[in-house]
């Protein structure tokens, strides 16, 4: 009995013993446990290289695409050229948003009043006027046939013309009607049809129509004060569009200023920051992009105006301007100078240094301002009374 227990024993220990790896066996066989299936390793393999073609359709579907717009663009430009009137125009850029602007005081402007005229039938132009400040405290509670009195008081005349995008509530705008009106000016500014909330379609002889309308207006109610027209930018097409007709009809203002001004509009779009490296790479760049604005009808011709205006001309110009390149503003000056519509007036051009800052909207934070306004348009006020 104790010899079959004994057998049995052995043949356990034999068995367990042929069972249990060896010292080699064993981390052969820990290496077999760690090691992948096939196909598992076959997977991991191809998802770097998935990833990788991921990232590639992804950035050729892009490049494919910006290069359907870079072709789609130009022709939608050609064949719709009201396009091309919006960008000039930006008419639909209402900045600052949500400001009232029948209630100039709440950007303030205490001694302002809230206008609208109507220049044609089915148009309607918001209009603004500050008083000179010394009528502040007067202006108080004054309702608008105090406003339109007040400008036959003693006090010279500003029509600001303001250029494009935003209205005549813009920030840099209220800023310069705040020193204008500090240095004894009235101010009308207005927002051509089209912009802010004046009714109508935006064009170019419309805006010059609701400059004229609004000069007229004035004129009927300053008696002999002088009376200026001040446009930046854009405007300083619709100022010289407007001067020249005024003075072709012989009741021309008693002075011009540009602030910012451009030659002509097809200039002034191949010279503008987002135009100049198109101009220098996009084949046919004129054809596509600047023909749409005259076909459009669209000149705002300074360089052509100015040869037709006779009254004293100040021109503004920041030379660091990014806008309207303080080359244009030069060029322009240097047309009317030798024009001999301008042979018995004054023409004057003023820098201002890139150290300043003044860029294309800040010349109204010069201190030297009041002082260039004092000596040029002192000398016109002059004219106007001999």
């Amino acid at each position: 009995m104790r010899k079959r227990n004994e057998s049995v024993t052995v043949e356990h220990e034999r068995a367990a013993a042929a069972a249990a790896p060896g010292p080699l066996d064993k981390g052969c066989s820990l290496r077999r446990s760690l090691r992948l299936p096939a196909s598992a390793a076959a997977e991991g393999m191809k998802r770097p290289l998935g990833r990788r073609y991921g990232l590639w359709f992804r950035l050729r579907k892009l490049i494919l695409w910006l290069l359907g717009m870079y072709i789609a663009i130009p022709f939608l430009v050609k064949l719709c050229p009201a396009i091309q009137a919006k960008l000039v125009f930006l008419n639909f850029v209402r900045v600052p948003y949500f400001i009232d602007l029948k209630r100039p005081q709440d950007q303030g402007l205490n001694h302002t009043c809230n206008y609208y005229l109507q220049p044609e039938e089915d148009v309607t132009i918001g209009v603004w006027h500050t008083v000179p400040a010394a009528l502040w405290k007067n202006a108080r509670g004054k309702d608008q046939l105090w406003f339109e009195e007040a400008l036959g008081s003693s006090h010279p005349v500003i029509l600001y013309l303001h250029g494009n995008a935003g209205t005549r509530g813009g920030d840099h705008r209220v800023e310069l009607y705040k020193v204008l009106s500090s240095l004894g000016y009235h101010v009308v500014t207005f927002d051509y049809r089209g912009w802010g909330d004046s009714i109508g379609s935006p064009s170019e002889r419309g805006m010059t129509y609701d400059a004229l309308h609004v000069f007229d207006w004035i004129k009927a109610r300053s008696g002999d004060n002088p009376v200026y027209i001040w446009g930046h930018s854009l405007g300083t097409g619709v100022a010289t569009n407007l001067v020249r007709r005024l003075c072709e009809r012989e009741t021309p203002p008693d002075a011009l200023i540009l602030e910012s001004p451009f030659t002509n509009i097809r200039e002034e779009a191949r010279s503008h920051p987002f135009s100049v490296a198109s101009a220098r790479y996009f084949p046919g760049f004129d054809w596509f992009f600047l023909d749409p604005i005259t076909t459009s009808g669209i000149k705002f011709a300074n360089d052509e105006n100015v040869k037709y205006i006779s009254c004293s001309l100040l021109i503004l110009h920041a030379e660091d301007d990014p806008v309207v390149p303080f080359h244009l503003g030069k060029k322009l000056y240097n047309i009317a100078a030798t024009s001999r519509s301008f042979r018995d007036y004054k023409v004057q051009f003023v820098p201002f240094h890139t150290d300043l800052g003044y860029r294309h909207k800040y010349i109204y934070r010069s201190p030297e301002l009041p002082r260039i306004l004092r000596e040029f348009l002192g000398k016109s006020e002059h004219e106007h009374h001999h």
